[in-house]
């Protein structure tokens, strides 16, 4: 999973990142201190990987990871070559999916681009900036497939083009192409070939000042104003306060899990980004373990067995036989994996079966 990190300049999204990733992308307040896209790979906590290597006396144990890319503060203009210009959307297209950092607190000594702090401003800014950058996409492929299309002879050149025309005039009408929906599966299909960035699913970061964090920012009147925003858009929203985030990047899990319990927090920002981007996404994860390793796989919900084989290894969907299963919790309590197969625990699941967030499956091949 590849997540980009944006916003306007001096939001506290280049504070976010290196706390996330502890990557140490140059951070300050002036706007675009960060020249080039920073990327930090970030392992996914799992408490169940630690008990799962443990039952297995595993070599090694391996977590599912997210990739965060940086890019720096987006201004109005962007898609123009404003500020540092569009440079940096072509790193967003990459991504699965936007983590929109919205600054939601008043600071007299952090400068802020436009002057004054307005959650719905600033996203409509970042917003529209998506939007042209799309626009001057779909224009040079409108132009670069019209003459076939109009010429008749080529079907698929004709249904591409009116595919793109339908996009543009929607984006044009000021929507998020995300919202859109097309007449067919055909469609869906070439629309995501395109990789528009309107056409990503959104997770705003609403950055508040610490005393903003212990009830979630309920009493905060920007987050709210995010929050109603992300609504209407079927985005994913959580709180976090980047400055907290960095204080706690270096603690170790007791001395974090204490500094939040001060604060009366449950969750880190990280936990809570990993949380909105699975769901976001239709992400979970299933595991394998065994002595030499003790792993998590990020997979679609919904996804069936060889499929989620082929995660390991192409040869494992393409000889699929069969998997052997059991609930993670399940294998916990028997105390060993003979002990799980005796109580008629381990099902034998074929190539129709939906693995199940924390599966524990065994992969039975043959090439």
């Amino acid at each position: 999973m590849k997540l980009g990190i944006v916003g306007l300049p001096n939001v506290g999204k280049s504070t976010l990142f290196n706390s996330l990733t502890k990557g140490g992308a140059e951070s300050a307040n002036y706007p675009f201190c960060t020249i080039d896209p920073n990327i930090g790979i970030v392992p996914v906590p799992d408490e169940r990987l630690k008990l799962l290597g443990d039952f297995s006396h595993s070599k090694k144990v391996t977590p599912a990871t997210i990739e965060f890319v940086d890019i720096a503060g987006l201004v109005k203009g962007a898609s123009k070559g404003e500020g540092l210009g569009n440079q940096f959307l072509a790193n967003i297209r990459e991504c699965d999916a936007i983590v929109h950092v919205v600054r939601c607190f008043d600071d007299a000594n952090i400068v802020h681009v436009d002057g004054t702090v307005d959650p719905k401003r600033d996203i409509e800014t970042i917003n529209l900036e998506l939007l042209f950058a799309d626009l001057e996409v779909l224009d040079r492929r409108i132009a670069k497939v019209a003459r076939t299309a109009k010429a008749g002879a080529d079907k698929n050149a004709k249904k591409e083009y009116d595919v793109l025309k339908t996009i543009h005039q929607y984006l044009e009408d000021g929507n998020m192409c995300i919202s859109l929906e097309l007449e067919n599966e055909d469609e869906e299909e070439f629309r995501k070939t395109l990789d528009l960035l309107t056409d990503k699913p959104v997770i705003y970061a609403a950055n508040v000042a610490d005393s903003d964090l212990a009830d979630d920012g309920e009493s905060n009147e920007y987050v709210q104003e995010v929050r109603e925003l992300a609504k209407e858009q079927g985005a994913e929203v959580f709180v976090v306060s980047a400055a907290i985030e960095q204080e706690i990047a270096e603690l170790d899990d007791d001395e974090k899990a204490e500094f939040l319990a001060d604060l009366g927090v449950e969750k880190s920002g990280l936990d809570k980004l990993i949380a909105a981007s699975y769901k976001l996404l239709g992400l979970m994860s299933y595991l394998t373990t065994g002595e030499d390793e003790t792993r998590a796989w990020t997979i679609p919900i919904g996804c069936k067995a060889p499929k989620a084989a082929g995660k390991i290894h192409s040869d494992f969907e393409r000889g699929f036989i069969k998997a052997e299963v059991i609930n993670y919790q399940q294998l916990l309590d028997c105390g060993s994996y003979a002990a799980a197969k005796e109580k008629g625990l381990v099902r034998m699941e074929g190539k129709e079966y939906v693995v199940r967030d924390g599966d524990v499956i065994l992969f039975r091949f043959n090439v």
